[in-house]
């Protein structure tokens, strides 16, 4: 099966680049000014997180996804994950109702590539700095913040060869703003919607001289459409930058987020109280280096968190007599230098150091409390990566890292790739990579099923791409990926008890396809489209997945129409169930002034047409909803 699917994506491959070069070829004898994806787009190239230093994205042999600011800023968003869930093939979010994600039961913000995501297989990072809860392993996805990124880079595929463990199916790196240009600049957002929703923002940033700081405030709230399901997240984010000579920068970063979660249940099985209150904090300092053949940079970070839960009671139930509670943290030293050590040499060297864990226990009522888990976990690891450009037109990629793990032990991790690129706008990629997952702590030590005998989970991924502008500002991509998996954590029923086991093995294999057309200075249109087919049902894993939007301007009138469609997506695996559904929002804005200094008033509708849908089982997400807001720059 595995030779049959890489034949009919090699030669679906060899069809669109013998298309693409016959219309490359005509197009530029019809406009020779053209041939370049920067000039015909209008999009920044250049990515950092398949490599850690600045590298050309066509050079790349992974699938990278970048999300800019303005498509941040023009989705009006306060959360981030939804933007992505939208604009990247192969990515889908679970959303669970108005605004916010919640943690705990009946939580949500769980991110997946490619089919790959569950139980934290995708990275979430600030500034290539891992982000994740320290003792359940799993990222927080209220943590991340629209306002404060200045673009979104997506690994489609593993990274473990750069990031290790955690990056198994891919990696999300939010680059966090500071400000471009030098005097104060600010903006300020206020939206009010459907079911009492309020979403507050104020962000403003200074450079002078040698120093560039960055500060932001958010505040949201809602009710929520169903009974017992009030959010409210307090985000605050401080950026400083100081750049001390020509080579030397340096920047510090702290986030501070304080958020309150009610869960009313699932319709068929409500509960009462079930309310999370959380206290998430991120720290980091790095010094970045960059001389005239070798750059890189030293980062230390931490994050933690702070966690009261009340479990709730279910109909007929008393209410619980304690509070969970738990406290975590994940912290560390990175370091990576890159040598340019000969013409179109490019090799890069590094060592990562963590410690991830924490301290969980049930608070009684009456003053008892009773320890479930206080334990930590300490892994190192070393990786090499070369890329070695040929003729202009072919750049190599290979590497390979080491981790080593106190508990499970060694683990090594190689990836190859090539890419290709015959003319300008044309790329042509392929790769092979390993990604793994250490199991977390709760997997190892807490509750009945725990092993702390398990083993990584590890996959193997192919994949094949083409990139191709077509003239006119379009340009198309198609990946084809094939995925191998094994050694998953599976529950299963060992001497008359549920354990955690080594055994799940997967396959899964797709199509994704992506396009962008600047057909004028007035009109856009993209779309993304993504087919995954697995083995077996896995959650949140749609089979197709369609987004398609058209942004068209009118004078000072900005109108923004986009449709998304999920089709055949698992809400439930124990008892099979799945969803498929069509969403239709649109936004009209209207601009005072400009983005440096006015004033945007503007209204939008999600689901408008009353779609009946939900992504996690049990959990009905809104019909029509509307928000209206204005966005004040100065």
């Amino acid at each position: 099966m595995k030779r049959g699917f890489l034949i009919g994506v090699t030669r679906l491959l060899m069809v669109a680049l013998t298309v693409c070069a016959a219309s490359v070829e005509l197009s530029a004898q019809n406009n020779p000014q053209e041939g370049t994806l920067d000039t015909l787009i209008g999009i920044d190239n250049v990515v950092v997180t398949a490599t850690k230093v600045s590298v050309n994205r066509n050079t790349v042999a992974s699938s990278v996804s970048v999300v800019s600011r303005d498509k941040i800023e023009n989705s009006s968003e306060s959360a981030l994950l939804p933007v992505l869930s939208h604009r990247i093939p192969g990515l889908f979010v679970t959303e669970r109702g108005m605004t916010g994600f919640g943690g705990s039961s009946g939580g949500a913000g769980a991110v997946n590539i490619r089919g790959v995501g569950q139980t934290n297989k995708v990275l979430m990072m600030f500034d290539g700095q891992p982000q994740w809860a320290g003792l359940f392993g799993h990222s927080i996805p209220d943590s991340y913040v629209a306002s404060d990124a200045d673009r979104v880079e997506v690994i489609r595929g593993p990274g473990s060869l750069l990031y290790g463990s955690n990056a198994m199916g891919g990696v999300v790196n939010i680059i966090t703003r500071q400000p471009h240009e030098d005097g104060f600049h600010g903006d300020a957002r206020i939206m009010y919607g459907s079911y009492n929703t309020q979403k507050y923002m104020i962000g403003a940033g200074q450079k002078s001289g040698k120093w560039s700081t960055y500060v932001s405030l958010n505040h949201d709230y809602t009710d929520g459409h169903r009974d017992y399901s009030e959010f409210k997240i307090t985000n605050g984010f401080v950026n400083v930058g100081y750049q001390a000579s020509d080579a030397i920068k340096l920047n510090g970063r702290v986030t501070l987020g304080k958020f309150l979660s009610e869960n009313p249940g699932e319709t068929f099985e409500p509960l009462f109280d079930n309310i999370t209150d959380m206290l998430r904090g991120t720290a980091s300092f790095s010094v970045e280096n960059k001389f005239d053949k070798v750059s890189g940079a030293l980062q230390l970070f931490y994050n933690w968190g702070v966690h009261e839960i009340n479990d709730g009671y279910g109909v007929g139930e008393l209410p619980r007599d304690y509070l969970f509670n738990s406290t975590d943290h994940n912290y560390g030293v990175m370091f990576y230098q890159n040598f340019s050590l000969f013409e179109g040499n490019s090799l890069t060297a590094g060592i990562d150091y963590k410690n991830w864990g924490g301290h969980a226990w049930n608070a009684y009522f009456d003053g008892e409390e009773k320890d479930i888990i206080d334990t930590d976990v300490t892994e190192a690891a070393g990786y090499v990566i070369m890329q070695q450009s040929l003729w202009d037109k072919i750049t190599l990629n290979g590497g390979v890292r080491y981790e080593y793990n106190e508990t499970y032990g060694g683990e090594w991790v190689p990836q190859a790739g090539v890419a290709y690129n015959p003319q300008p706008g044309t790329a042509l990629k392929f790769t092979v990579g390993k990604g793994f997952r250490s199991p977390n702590l709760r997997e190892l030590y807490m509750y009945v099923p725990a092993n702390p005998d398990l083993k990584p989970e590890n996959m193997i991924s192919y994949e094949a791409s083409v990139e191709q502008v077509l003239g006119r500002g379009l340009v198309v991509g198609l990946t084809a990926f094939y995925i191998d998996g094994d050694n998953m954590i599976q529950m299963e029923v060992v001497d008359g008890r549920k354990k955690n086991m080594n055994t799940g093995a997967f396959t899964n294999k797709g199509v994704e396809v992506e396009a962008e057309w600047a057909v004028s200075r007035a009109f856009n249109l993209a779309a993304n489209y993504s087919y995954l087919h697995t083995d077996k049902p896995l959650l949140a894993a749609p089979e197709h997945k369609v987004f398609a939007e058209a942004v068209y301007k009118f004078g000072r009138f900005t109108f923004m129409a986009d449709m998304q469609y999920i089709g055949g997506l698992y809400v439930n695996t124990t008892v099979p169930k799945k969803e498929s559904y069509t969403l239709f929002d649109a936004k009209l804005s209207y601009m005072i002034g400009s983005r440096s200094k006015g004033l945007n008033l503007f209204v939008k509708g999600e689901n408008l047409t009353d779609r009946e849908y939900c992504i996690n089982d049990g959990f009905p997400m809104p019909g029509v909803t509307v928000m209206g807001g204005m966005n004040l720059y100065f």
